[in-house]
């Protein structure tokens, strides 16, 4: 499960990079400010759990099943918080309407909050 772990972060974290880059240089000249900055929020974002996908696998106090279900719901919750973000903060440049999507972003949200939540308990719940 560590590897799994440890390689999704990697891209994740990966993406993040690409996607501020790209964000700051290509997209700086055609998004508004505050759209600029509501993408710069989901690389924010999506680097965090990066970050915590990389702390979770490295983690020895939890066990596999643990990390597997937290791993999971983090995941979930990148995808469905930043990914929204990302076309809600890009839907002039498509000629797609995003806008319905935006019920992704709390939902992602929520999904975030139970990761860490579950974290904490799980932490918690162990004897060592």
């Amino acid at each position: 499960m560590n590897k799994k772990i440890n390689a999704t972060a990697a891209i994740m974290g990966l993406l993040a990079i690409i996607l501020g880059a790209f964000g700051a240089h290509a997209l700086k000249n055609v998004l508004t400010t505050e759209q600029l900055s509501t993408f710069e929020t989901a690389v924010k974002y999506q680097m965090y759990h990066a970050l915590f996908l990389l702390f979770l696998a490295l983690n020895t106090s939890l066990t596999n099943q643990s990390k597997k279900v937290i791993f999971y719901v983090i995941v979930t919750g990148v995808v469905l918080f930043s990914g929204s973000i990302y076309m809600l903060a890009t839907k002039s440049l498509t000629l797609i309407n995003f806008k319905p999507l935006g019920v992704l972003t709390p939902i992602g949200g929520l999904f975030l909050i139970v990761g860490w939540a579950l974290f904490f308990v799980k932490t918690m719940q162990n004897n060592s």
